[in-house]
């Protein structure tokens, strides 16, 4: 009677051991320059873990005022470091949790295959009607916009033509459909395995605005969520950064 209850303990035990490991979905606030090789990294994550990352894109300025009002995401791609370190003294993250996932690029950018030279100069000398930006005030990629134009020293010729996205994904619409002839989006937008995909382009050198740093943060709502936290230890993988720096962005 013994062996036969000891055979069937093993057997239960091996039967547990068989068992897939559930997997968890964690809630991702990504900054809207991030989308398209965060939707590649969420893709490569689920397929390699099982966990799913349910990703919602936006401002980082309103993905701040949003977690600050209780939305229940659990990590959160910034497109800056200083609104994450906001987090981090407001105490609404894991301590310890934040790091650097990305080093973000500006471009010039124009869909017309002749509109943008490879310097920049087009600033000083086009009359086009509009130039879009992203909303300097919630995206980080138009605070460098900014800093660009008034270290080139042509902000005051184009102050009354900028048109303002709410975000970056919606500055690159305002390009991308023609309603505005160029603007400044992130290098991710329209760059794929070392090249600019389509229009003409110039790569804004990195000493013409601050550094936009692109930190994560591991938010008090996701603590205790094993997928929040496989999510984070992933984007400082091999494959991740291999994913990253095909769009354009530095580590």
């Amino acid at each position: 009677m013994l062996s036969i209850c000891h055979k069937a303990i093993a057997l239960a035990a091996a039967a547990m051991l068989s068992l897939p490991v559930m997997a968890d979905e964690v809630q991702v606030a990504v900054a809207a320059n991030f989308t398209a090789p965060m939707q590649d990294i969420a893709a490569q994550f689920a397929k390699d873990t099982g966990h799913v990352a349910k990703l919602s894109f936006g401002a980082t300025g309103k993905f701040y005022a949003q977690i600050s009002h209780g939305a229940p995401f659990e990590v959160f791609l910034a497109a800056d470091s200083k609104t994450p370190a906001k987090l981090d003294a407001e105490n609404a993250t894991v301590p310890g949790a934040r790091f650097t996932y990305a080093k973000g690029t500006l471009v010039l950018w124009s869909k017309d295959d002749k509109t943008v030279d490879a310097k920049g100069e087009v600033l000083k000398t086009s009359k086009a009607p509009h130039l879009a930006i992203a909303n300097p005030k919630t995206a980080p990629y138009g605070t460098a916009a900014i800093q660009t134009m008034t270290k080139l020293g042509v902000m005051d010729s184009w102050q009354s033509r900028l048109v303002q996205g709410e975000n970056i994904a919606q500055t690159y619409q305002f390009v991308a459909t023609g309603n505005a002839p160029l603007g400044f989006v992130a290098l991710s937008q329209v760059f794929k395995d070392g090249k600019v995909t389509s229009g003409s382009a110039w790569i804004v050198p990195q000493d013409m605005h601050d550094p936009i740093l692109q930190d994560a943060v591991l938010l008090k709502k996701g603590e205790s969520n094993a997928a929040a936290k496989a999510l984070l230890e992933y984007l400082k993988g091999s494959k991740a950064h291999a994913i990253i720096e095909s769009y354009g962005y530095g580590l």
